[in-house]
């Protein structure tokens, strides 16, 4: 075995790789007792240790699904009185793919298997997000036409999407970017504030009629599929997010 230490740690299921970094860089993660640096290779025998605790073997792999309500946020940080993992309180360590806002709602994934993470977020490999958005101000059809060709917005230029008018200020879109709070971005950059988002399709798997704040573990189906799914996906670390 010769691998990165960011890797190693993902492989055990403690983290994603990029959380395996963060805690690389806050001086958390030792290698045979020395502080580990960014590019680090793990060796057979070395020991590798999170906050002085040495890592286990990887556990049978975890994969939730949770309808959020609105006022969690998407963070491991136990300081932050209303993180997703309190709010979840499963029973082992888990962590959120990808993200929704504290004022959003629905479908987000939490696992334990860090090579999952990086294959779902990495937006090069395009897996679609479904959202219902509720806006401030009844629409017309430039303002829909303007959304599925790409918004300017601080920074970024946004890919074209599916958006499907479904009232006077509601509508459905699909992305396959993460931009952190694309949609809200998007509406605000056209003159329109957002009131009500919901996310209620990650790739294949729907919300469905899980009621908000109730969570289940994925069917053996869902498992499959996904997996399937990912079996051409880079795992690269270089995921762009998945935002809203």
């Amino acid at each position: 075995m010769d691998i990165s230490v960011n890797k190693y740690i993902s492989d055990t299921g403690f983290c994603s790789r990029r959380e395996a970094d963060r805690y690389i860089e806050e001086c958390r993660v030792t290698i045979n007792g020395r502080d580990a640096s960014k590019g680090n290779r793990v060796q057979v025998g070395d020991d590798v240790r999170v906050d002085g605790e040495p890592l286990r073997k990887k556990l049978v792999p975890v994969y939730i699904m949770l309808n959020k309500p609105k006022g969690v946020t998407c963070t491991t940080d136990l300081k932050d009185k209303t993180n997703i993992i309190d709010f979840v309180g499963y029973k082992s360590r888990i962590f959120p793919i990808g993200r929704l806002d504290k004022l959003s709602e629905g479908l987000i994934f939490l696992t334990n298997d860090g090579d999952i993470v990086n294959k779902i977020l990495r937006s090069g490999n395009g897996h679609e997000k479904e959202y219902l958005v509720t806006v401030d101000q009844a629409f017309d059809q430039e303002f829909i036409k303007n959304m599925r060709s790409g918004v300017r917005i601080p920074g970024a230029v946004t890919q074209p999407c599916f958006v499907k008018q479904e009232g006077s200020n509601r509508f459905r879109i699909i992305l396959k970017q993460g931009l952190n709070r694309q949609i809200r971005r998007m509406c605000e950059a056209l003159g329109y504030r957002v009131t009500s988002l919901k996310r209620i399709r990650i790739m294949h798997i729907s919300l469905g009629n899980l009621a908000p704040g109730a969570w289940r573990f994925f069917t053996a189906t869902e498992i499959s599929a996904i997996n399937e799914m990912l079996q051409y996906s880079s795992n690269s670390s270089d995921a762009e997010g998945m935002g809203e």
